[in-house]
């Protein structure tokens, strides 16, 4: 026998790590289809586990038949409503060796999986993979395409920035280390708002988020997103936030990127002391931030809050 034959005896098909993606859901059903279909879709040759779970809604059949060597399962979400307590349900179902998430309203793009199980096994250190998106409004907007500079991101960068193209249907970890080191999404987050930015924050502090530098998810901001306007669970979450994190306090421009935020979210309210008081802090941490002078133009009541959120929208950015 030749040292070719040998080779090729010796040579095993090498089995792919598995993969579960997790998608909360309520209420949206068609939206819903369209996400499990884009994660069954996958160019991925390894095992993929979609795992749903109902929040707050009663679990529907989907109507959707799963190719070889993938799987659908349903479930309701049995832990704190909202959005954080769904993610966690489906992460104790989740049996892979990878866990990713997805919105119910998003899409992941055909490559997604395969370029970052491929990023996670070179960078073995990392905590988290993320990739860049491309978002899609209304159907006369042009897409947006966010990609984040960096290759590799760590704390102090989150610190500075919530880095916008860090979407959360991009995030995929190995579960051991999601399991055993960075922990569940936080349930006692104000209306689970923030609770990705919390999420990557955590992450970050247990080793640097690896960064794929290409729009690998397709996320849609519709009128039906949740959040859209929820001033008071925006105050509340924000400011759990500056209080479970004191590290802020030495990235200016993060503390007053968030007191700016919570200035906004007064002023929208009509609150305009509070508003007035937060924006004023915001500055002084640093006069550069501009959220911060948007919300005293909204506390004088010349510019509806809705109008900046409308333009802010469509330009691909938030408040």
């Amino acid at each position: 026998m030749s040292v070719t034959e040998h080779d090729a005896l010796d040579r095993e098909p090498v089995e792919r790590p598995s993969v579960s993606a997790i998608v909360a859901t309520r209420d949206r059903v068609e939206l819903l289809r369209r996400a499990v279909r884009s994660i069954l879709r996958q160019r991925y040759d390894g095992p993929i586990q979609v795992v749903v779970v109902f929040d707050r809604s009663d679990p529907v059949e989907l109507g959707i038949e799963p190719p070889p060597d993938r799987s659908i399962r349903v479930l309701r979400n049995d832990r704190t409503p909202g959005l954080a307590g769904a993610r966690n349900t489906g992460i104790a179902a989740a049996a892979g060796d990878f866990v990713g998430f997805c919105d119910d309203d998003d899409e992941w793009l055909p490559d997604k999986l395969e370029e970052q199980v491929r990023s996670l096994e070179r960078a073995r250190d990392a905590s988290l993979s993320a990739t860049g998106i491309e978002i899609v409004g209304d159907a006369s907007a042009t897409p947006v395409v966010r990609v984040a500079a960096e290759p590799v991101i760590r704390f102090d960068r989150l610190l500075r920035s919530r880095l916008q193209e860090l979407h959360p249907s991009s995030f995929l970890m190995r579960r051991t280390t999601l399991v055993d080191r960075i922990g569940l999404v936080d349930e006692q987050i104000p209306g689970s708002y923030g609770e990705d930015y919390e999420f990557l924050l955590r992450a970050a502090k247990m080793g640097p988020i690896v960064n794929v530098g290409r729009p690998l998810v397709r996320v849609h901001w519709h009128r039906s997103s949740f959040f859209q306007e929820r001033w008071d669970v925006i105050v509340r979450a924000i400011r759990y936030l500056l209080e479970r994190y004191p590290e802020f306090r030495r990235s200016p421009r993060g503390l007053a990127r968030l007191r700016a935020r919570v200035a906004f979210a007064y002023a929208a309210m009509g609150e305009r002391a509070s508003a007035r008081r937060w924006a004023r802090s915001s500055l002084a941490a640093s006069p550069l931030e501009r959220r911060a002078y948007l919300a005293l133009l909204v506390s004088t009541r010349l510019v509806p809050a809705a109008v900046l959120v409308r333009l802010a929208n469509r330009a691909g950015r938030g408040i």
